[in-house]
């Protein structure tokens, strides 16, 4: 099956009150999370269900991980907010395990919860500077180190830039869709 051309996608604008690195890693933080919602367009929901790979998980699931992820490392680790259910991205919860979409989930629910977990984050480092620490009572609590929000931030960063690299070989494998 021949791969579509790459579609060229807008690099987003920097937050403006971050010096010059902060900006740059934000973007880049923005940019893999419009990546991850590319790399899933044009998938039926029973693709975004299927898994290619022989850990079992799917598009779909890898999604509602990284909104959890946003959520355990934002709201529930840096403003040490109580969240519900903090690791719901987890098919066995009690271990942590795999990451899992019950089969009643809606896809568009799944998606609209990583949007609005995405605006959330956003808003939450647009509100502090990088060099604040993580407040205790969520995920921190003495005598636990509070990270800098720039180390969660840089971590999710990284989160990210693996787990494109893991839609993109999904995607190839499931349709030969190559990209950026």
């Amino acid at each position: 099956m021949a791969a579509a051309e790459p579609t060229p996608r807008p690099f987003p604008e920097p937050a403006a009150h971050l010096n010059e690195a902060g900006a740059a890693i934000t973007a880049f933080l923005d940019f893999h999370r419009d990546a991850v919602l590319r790399k899933l367009d044009g998938l039926s929901d029973a693709d975004l269900r299927r898994s290619v790979v022989p850990s079992g998980w799917t598009p779909l699931a890898l999604v509602k991980h990284l909104a959890y992820t946003e959520r355990r490392w934002l709201q529930w680790g840096f403003m040490g907010q109580a969240v519900p259910d903090p690791w719901g991205d987890c098919a066995d919860r009690a271990n942590r395990g795999r990451w899992g979409v019950d089969p009643g989930e809606r896809a568009d629910h799944v998606l609209t919860f990583y949007r609005k977990t995405c605006q959330r984050s956003r808003e939450i480092v647009a509100a502090h500077q990088l060099s604040d620490l993580a407040r205790s009572g969520g995920r921190f609590n003495p005598p636990d180190t509070h990270p800098a929000l720039i180390w969660i931030v840089v971590h999710l960063l990284q989160e990210y830039a693996r787990h494109v690299g893991h839609l993109d070989v999904v995607r190839e494998l499931m349709d030969g869709g190559v990209g950026e």
